[in-house]
């Protein structure tokens, strides 16, 4: 899967939409939590995701796919890892992996930031 199909299948969620909150880096939100990270289109082909409600369950994906997933920095610690695109991971997997990322920041979302479906 590439940066760019990964790009339009985030952006293809409800409510989705891309955001640069730091210069270079592209992200995805849904109201106004974002549930994919993108890096720098100029970087290595990654998406950081929600993995899990902590750093153990999140490690899971850590210890199946060792060269092409590891915690995010400053936020692994919450269940958040980067999972490279053109790895090892198959892309129904990758794909898994943005759905539950997209279904946990929209279940703590307020209601009036859900998006309508």
């Amino acid at each position: 899967m590439t940066r760019d199909e990964m790009l339009a299948y985030c952006l293809g969620k409800p409510g989705a939409r891309l955001d640069q909150p730091w210069e270079g880096d592209e992200v995805v939100k849904v109201g106004s939590r974002i549930f994919a990270f993108l890096g720098s289109p100029d970087g290595e082909a990654r998406v950081g995701v929600k993995c899990g409600p902590n750093r153990e369950v999140a490690d899971e994906w850590v210890h199946r796919f060792p060269d092409d997933a590891k915690a995010s920095a400053y936020i692994g610690r919450s269940g958040w890892n980067s999972l490279r695109l053109n790895g090892a991971i198959p892309d129904d997997e990758l794909i898994e992996a943005v759905d539950g990322s997209y279904e946990a920041v929209v279940a703590k979302l307020p209601k009036r930031e859900r998006p309508t479906v």
